[in-house]
C-alpha cells in the first residue's frame, strides 16, 4: 500500500465534486496551500486535517482508502497483500506517533457493513463442516490468522493460507474444511447473524 497516491485520490475525489482547491479548504477550515501541497504529494496532512477535508467530501477514511476498482463478479477470495490498508499511519510514514504507524487496519471487500456476527473459530485438523455445502440468507468473511482452510463456494475450491482471507454471498453453497496436520485458526463475520 505504500504505493497508494494520496496526492491524485484527493484531487480526483475533489473535481468529481466539483469543488476548486480553495472552495474546499475554505470549507474544510484549513488552507488553500495545504490542499494543494497534499494533491502534490508535498506534504503529509495531520489526521485531523485529512478527517476535516474528507467530512467536505462526504467520505470516511476508510471509503478514501478504498480502492475505486469494482468488485469482480464471483470473486471470493482476497490475498493478504490485497486486502485494503486503511490506516493512514501506514500509508503517510511521516504522520502520527510510531503506535499508529504500528496499527494495521486491513479489510477485505469495501466499506458499508450492516450488522453481522464477529466469530473467532478454530479448525483442528481433519474438521469439516460437512460432506454436504451449505447455503443461507446473508453475506460472510473471514481472516486466517493460522494454518490453513480449503473453502468451496459454489463450483470453485480454494486453499487459504494465514493472512488471506474470504468474503462471499452465503447463499451460495459453501463448505470449510481443515485438510492440514496442524491447527486453523480463523476470525470471521456473517451478516446477519445466523445464531
Amino acid at each position: 500500500m505504500s504505493d497508494f497516491d494520496v496526492g491524485a485520490r484527493l484531487r480526483v475525489i475533489r473535481e468529481n465534486a466539483g469543488l476548486s482547491q480553495r472552495e474546499l479548504a475554505q470549507r474544510a477550515g484549513v488552507t488553500n496551500g495545504l490542499v494543494s501541497l497534499i494533491e502534490r504529494n508535498k506534504t503529509s496532512p495531520s489526521i485531523t486535517s485529512l478527517r476535516k477535508i474528507l467530512e467536505i467530501l462526504g467520505m470516511t477514511l476508510a471509503e478514501f482508502f478504498d480502492s475505486d476498482a469494482p468488485a469482480e463478479p464471483g470473486r471470493f477470495v482476497f490475498r493478504h497483500d490485497e486486502l485494503t490498508e486503511i490506516n493512514p499511519g501506514r500509508i503517510y510514514r511521516s504522520a502520527g506517533a510510531e503506535a499508529l504507524r504500528a496499527l494495521s487496519l486491513r479489510r477485505a471487500g469495501k466499506s458499508g457493513q450492516t450488522n453481522l456476527l464477529l466469530l473467532y473459530e478454530t479448525y483442528e485438523p481433519g474438521a469439516d463442516t460437512g460432506e454436504e455445502a451449505y447455503s443461507h440468507e446473508g453475506e460472510e468473511g473471514g481472516f486466517v490468522i493460522a494454518g490453513e482452510l480449503l473453502l468451496t463456494v459454489g463450483d470453485k475450491t480454494e486453499l487459504l493460507r494465514a493472512g488471506d482471507a474470504y468474503l462471499f454471498d452465503s447463499r451460495l453453497p459453501h463448505r470449510f474444511r481443515n485438510k492440514a496436520d496442524t491447527r486453523c485458526v480463523v476470525v470471521s463475520a456473517a451478516t446477519p447473524p445466523t445464531f
